[in-house]
């Protein structure tokens, strides 16, 4: 385990700096008008020139490289241009990293709540009328484009429980809408998951083995089957709840919910490319950390998985 995980960290720093460098070329290749804002028609050349020096962007590009590394490593990822002018891209993601932290989580604790159990009981009354209930959820969650049903609550679920349609951080009545509209999603997905899960592993030979052996179904589901349906899902929820970081572009657009969904779209139409850097560097950072943890996480739920070999050894 030691020796996969000093491997698996090898690789991610590998991966982050790749990813990272490429974003970092990508954009010394857009227009230098994005470094100035509106201000670039009222600047002449040489003007614009010195701005461009005093921002260290006439130095050889792997100069400029190692500068930026150089910063990121001080946890200073620069200023934004446009998006909030002179402003440290550190203090804008502490602003809105917040918001989008409460609703998210708070989202993911609501969809593991009731998606699990209603998975859970879906495979256990599988074809009754539980079942097909949960399976009209799921199919109209996954059919019907996630707008429509945002809007719906917006609208007529606020109108019938007097909840407010908008985000007031001074009233905690305007949470409930935005968490909820953020769950149903995950209410589906996990309950989907959890039911075939589970249904793949009441057809395995073991629990024909351990009814054999006189034990209970109730023991053999939870000893067992649940523990083992529970593994493939373990690997997901580390990235699940790291991405509640990120936000809704829409909900948080939707309800005026002031965090990070939407700022790397806003950032790259407006051309704030310190901006863009650093939320690049966030979600990256997300995505790998989510990964491996997940793998990690699996491997301690189920001791059968050696993660130190190579796939195929016995």
């Amino acid at each position: 385990m030691t020796k996969y995980i000093v491997k698996r960290v090898l690789q991610s720093i590998l991966t982050l700096f790749i990813i990272i460098t490429l974003v970092f070329f990508l954009i010394r290749m857009m227009p230098e008008e994005g470094y100035f804002g509106d201000s670039y028609e009222k600047l002449d050349e040489s003007q614009r020139e010195t701005i461009l020096e005093n921002m260290g962007l006439r130095d050889p590009i792997h100069i400029q490289l190692i500068n930026f590394y150089k910063q990121m490593l001080t946890r200073d990822l620069g200023e934004s241009i446009i998006y909030r002018p002179k402003v440290s891209v550190t203090s804008i993601l502490r602003d809105k990293l917040p918001y989008s932290l409460k609703f998210g989580l708070g989202a993911m604790v609501i969809s593991l709540i009731f998606g699990i159990p209603l998975g859970i009981s879906m495979a256990l009354r599988r074809n009754k009328i539980w079942d097909k209930l949960g399976t009209v959820y799921i199919i109209l969650i996954n059919a019907v484009p996630a707008t429509i049903y945002y809007l719906f609550l917006q609208l007529y679920i606020s109108g019938i429980f007097k909840l407010p349609i908008l985000f007031d951080e001074n009233n905690i009545i305007s949470w409930i809408l935005p968490v909820l509209s953020m769950s149903l999603g995950g209410i589906a997905s996990y309950a989907m998951w959890m039911r075939r899960y589970i249904l793949d592993e009441i057809n395995k030979d073991y629990v024909s083995l351990a009814k054999a052996k006189g034990q209970s179904s109730r023991s053999i589901m939870i000893r067992h089957v649940l523990k083992n349906a529970f593994v493939p899902m373990a690997q997901y929820l580390p990235s699940a709840i790291l991405f509640t970081i990120a936000g809704s572009i829409y909900i948080e657009s939707l309800y005026s919910i002031p965090g990070m969904g939407g700022l790397l779209v806003d950032a790259i139409q407006r051309q704030d490319n310190s901006l863009i850097q650093g939320l690049v560097l966030i979600y990256s950072s997300i995505g790998i950390i989510g990964l491996f943890l997940g793998d990690i996480f699996m491997a301690l739920l189920d001791p059968r998985i050696n993660l130190s070999k190579r796939t195929g050894d016995k």
